[in-house]
């Protein structure tokens, strides 16, 4: 992932931080943010979700809108939070995930690091729409300062109304693995499943002494979640009598996502890249090269052999926004939400953001009838490449927050 454009523009940020964090504060105090420790405030964080369900309107439809790499600190630009508005105000989704690096490393408290994911998750608490998250390498870029884990931020995006998130299989890698099933217009049978899998951070300094020079040092699917995907597959099939079908996000693509765009594993020309677009049918743009981990986890593999999953869907490279259908599986990005973000270079560093939307059908052989991306300049919105950072605003509280002991 191109990292040359993750440094804003802090002296305005700084300016901001300084003179208004007293008014932050109270802010975020009087507004009942969940989990803020604030003034001997404490929050009693439940350790499931109960509003876990999801289900096919009675027409048969459902709709997801994919997120990704909202990627700001609590300063987040305002641009951010006017494409989620009107992207969520416009399609009127069923389902939201947040896809990775929904935070970065500009936080320098915990009080911060929660304001920055208020900011994101507020657009769907104010409109009732259920949502959940996927971790990716950024989140955490603050802990150092901030003190929160992913499994204590996971826990902080469980305490809001409408998120859906559990706690996680244990015992693997990466936190916050579930699947999500989503059930028929009925209310009777499950008609499609969501896996939402943590593709984790960075590759380990080195494995039998060997480091990773020369190779991408991102992390990778590691062998244990693909278990996990592989036995809750088979699971699930003898559970309801047949596969059920579904969609996979994680935030760093795979390799088959490079493989695709030159539907070959070594060669890189632009009749390889001919060749791809009309095997692999590929739409879209790829403006910088995929950035998977050091390993092919064999994810894809599992998949083939399985035989549920209809596409897999990640974010990471901000400006690649493509989808193709590589043996039978799409594979795609949603482009960065965030315009806090890197983007492209100079004065088109902002025409990219934007947002994936899923169609699902509970008639269609298939359930998943079309993806596509929606991006800010549809909806009018300023790309001017500057920053335009503001002030959290004040967050009315939820159920959920009401759990605040003074």
């Amino acid at each position: 992932m191109n990292e040359q454009n993750e440094n804003k523009v802090l002296n305005r940020r700084d300016f901001i931080k300084i003179g208004g964090m007293s008014t932050v504060a109270l802010t975020i105090a009087s507004a009942g943010i969940p989990g803020v420790n604030l003034f001997g405030t404490t929050v009693a964080h439940a350790e499931t979700n109960d509003n876990a369900k999801l289900q096919f309107n009675p027409d048969g439809k459902f709709k997801i809108v994919q997120f990704n790499d909202t990627q700001d600190d609590e300063q987040i630009d305002r641009r951010t939070i006017e494409l989620m508005n009107k992207v969520l105000d416009s399609e009127k989704p069923d389902f939201v995930v947040l896809n990775g690096d929904i935070i970065t490393g500009g936080c320098n408290s915990e009080l911060e690091m929660r304001q920055a994911m208020n900011n994101v998750a507020q657009p769907m608490e104010q409109r009732g729409i259920k949502w959940a998250v996927t971790f990716g390498n950024h989140d955490e870029d603050s802990t150092p300062k901030g003190g929160l884990d992913e499994e204590a931020m996971l826990k902080f995006y469980m305490a809001y109304k409408y998120n859906v998130n559990q706690p996680g299989v244990t015992d693997i890698n990466g936190t916050g693995n579930m699947n999500l099933l989503i059930r028929d217009s009925a209310g009777k049978k499950a008609a499609f499943n969501l896996w939402l899998l943590d593709s984790g951070r960075y590759a380990p300094k080195t494995i039998a002494g060997q480091d990773f020079s020369g190779y991408p040092t991102w992390d990778w699917i590691r062998s244990n979640q693909v278990n996990w995907y592989f036995e809750t597959s088979k699971r699930l099939e003898k559970q309801f009598g047949y596969k059920v079908l579904s969609l996979m996000f994680i935030h760093i693509p795979l390799w088959e996502h490079r493989y695709m765009w030159f539907d070959s594993v070594d060669s890189r020309t632009d009749i390889d890249h001919a060749r791809a677009i009309k095997k692999h049918q590929i739409v879209g743009e790829r403006n910088e090269e995929e950035c998977p981990g050091p390993i092919n986890s064999g994810m894809f593999s599992a998949m083939l052999d399985r035989g549920d999953v209809k596409g897999v869907f990640c974010g990471h490279d901000h400006v690649n926004t493509y989808m193709g259908n590589y043996f039978g599986i799409l594979l795609g990005y949603s482009g960065s939400t965030g315009f806090g973000a890197y983007g492209l270079p100079g004065a088109e560093r902002n025409r990219l953001r934007g947002a994936r939307v899923f169609n699902l059908d509970e008639t269609k052989a298939d359930v998943l009838v079309e993806t596509h991306m929606v991006f800010a300049k549809d909806f009018g919105i300023d790309l001017t490449a500057n920053d335009q950072s503001t002030d959290p605003g004040p967050i009315p509280e939820n159920k959920k927050q009401e759990k605040i002991v003074r």
